[in-house]
């Protein structure tokens, strides 16, 4: 009897595979970081083959090291960094363009370009999502466009389109499977929400042939299984789903209301609205939390493009912390107010601003401020940030106050001291903080029939700790004013 479960989650900085018990222990893990490329301001891109191979290294070595055969994994997971764009060729199987990353601003001159209040309505009401550069519907155009002979190879159906996960399954199914999952599919701007299809006028628009997309699967599904001369035995591929949506997953954010909020190299708050695709009035998104049986479940989410990334920018930019662990025993020595705010815009502001020209500044700096200032201000940043979606979603009717957290950012214990205080809100971090790579452990474990429902999955989620607020309204206020004000200055 298959004892494991082998989630694959490839994320914007590094590839990981993890092998869980049944129980949703985790029993190995392995993890490879990969290069980021900036060919110019704004652009970001990540070469394919560092993302296949990362994937395929990471997956042979947990399984190396933990003695565990492919025969012993009842099924795999995929969960991907989501918007990240890669076209490659049917025929041989290699991309024509690098992968155009989710933080790419390249295509923000042509959005503004097609900005009508039509336009922008039909994205809207078709896709829940806004018009901009960080879905993948204009790096798909901008990579047709750009590529020497992509627009003709794409019109004869020998171009293939995909996210991540499409990627990665067509090469783990050498090639036999292009399908892709109603999450993925909801982050291109393609993808009709309400009717569960690509959307013909949206493509049109977009001017992308419909050859080159994946077809569209629940998120628990039968994708097809692994090449055998991968793992030197077939494996069943019965789960993918964005990252976000499966760390809602993995959080057991099963019913209307409930929240949870990634800490990765961006932000991510979402919150389950259940069987209704709600519209935000503050530009936040409506996107499917997951896809079970044909029917979707949806969500409100707010997206930060800069999290994680920016403790890695202080690292290994500035240079002030050899590693993010520091960062804790950092903060621990600085008052709240220090007076200094960074405000991450490196690649502009995500929601609630959604100002694609914003870009990144330190302010309020004195001369008494110094290294704790401004990696306490980096840790800062990040829960302020929480505080804009969770305002915005206040006004859309939908205030979250209990926020289950993940993320490789949530084992600091100030970090979410701090983002309990500026919330106003009980914070919960989960024994397992891996529930990204969890949440598709789940999806295909149910797939699987290892778990029956969502139900007992419920039952197995722990809280390992409560953070709870410890400062008034008066002293939260006055921090949070002081952002608004700092964001103010970098806007464009």
């Amino acid at each position: 009897m298959s004892t494991y479960l082998l989630a694959i989650d490839q994320g914007t900085t590094s590839s990981r595979a993890i092998l869980f018990t049944k129980q949703g222990e985790i029993h190995a893990k392995a993890q490879e970081e990969f290069e980021q490329h900036f060919p110019q301001d704004g652009w970001v891109e990540h070469k394919p083959s560092d993302i296949w191979q990362t994937v395929l290294s990471t997956c042979k070595k947990v399984l190396r090291e933990s003695n565990v055969q492919a025969c012993d994994i009842s099924a795999i997971g995929i969960t991907n960094q989501r918007e990240t764009t890669l076209v490659w060729d049917r025929h041989t199987g290699e991309p024509i363009y690098n992968a155009i990353v989710w933080q790419d601003r390249r295509t923000s001159d042509y959005c503004e370009s097609i900005q009508s209040p039509q336009n922008e309505e039909l994205i809207s009401s078709k896709t829940g999502l806004l018009l901009d550069s960080y879905f993948s519907a204009t790096k798909i155009r901008w990579i047709l466009e750009n590529v020497v002979g992509a627009r003709e190879k794409a019109d004869k159906g020998e171009l293939a389109f995909g996210t991540v996960d499409s990627f990665l399954l067509w090469h783990l199914t050498d090639g036999k499977e292009h399908r892709t999952d109603a999450t993925n599919a909801s982050r291109t701007m393609l993808f009709n929400i309400h009717q569960q299809i690509w959307d013909q006028e949206l493509l049109e628009l977009f001017d992308i042939p419909s050859s080159i997309l994946p077809q569209v699967m629940d998120s628990s599904d039968d994708f097809g299984v692994t090449d055998f001369t991968l793992f030197e035995q077939e494996i069943p591929i019965l789960a993918i789903a964005g990252d976000q949506q499966a760390a809602l997953f993995g959080q057991a954010c099963f019913d209307e209301g409930m929240a949870k909020s990634t800490y990765g190299t961006g932000c991510f708050l979402m919150l389950n609205t259940g069987d209704k695709a709600l519209k935000s009035k503050n530009k936040l998104l409506t996107t499917v939390a997951y896809r079970l049986n044909g029917k979707p479940t949806y969500a409100i989410e707010g997206s930060i493009f800069m999290a994680g990334a920016t403790i890695q920018w202080i690292r290994d930019g500035l240079q002030l912390i050899n590693s993010a662990s520091e960062t804790e025993s950092i903060a621990e020595q600085v008052s709240l107010d220090h007076g200094v705010f960074l405000v991450p815009a490196f690649t502009g502001l995500g929601a609630p601003y959604w100002d694609p020209s914003a870009r990144g500044a330190i302010l309020g700096l004195t001369r008494d401020s110094g290294i704790k200032e401004i990696v306490t201000a980096a840790l800062q940043s990040v829960c302020y940030q929480t505080k804009d979606l969770q305002k915005a979603m206040e006004n859309d009717g939908l205030r979250p106050t209990l926020i289950r957290v993940d993320g490789g950012m949530v084992a600091n214990n100030w970090l979410l001291n701090f983002l309990s205080n500026i919330l106003a809100a009980t914070v919960d971090r989960p024994e397992i903080i891996e529930t990204t790579a969890l949440g598709v452990a789940y999806l295909a474990g149910l797939k699987a029939g290892i778990y029956q429902s969502t139900d007992e999955l419920a039952k197995m989620w722990h809280c390992e700790q409560r953070f709870t607020p410890t400062i008034d309204n008066k002293e939260r206020n006055l921090l949070y004013g002081k952002w608004l004000d700092a964001v103010k200055k970098v806007q464009s």
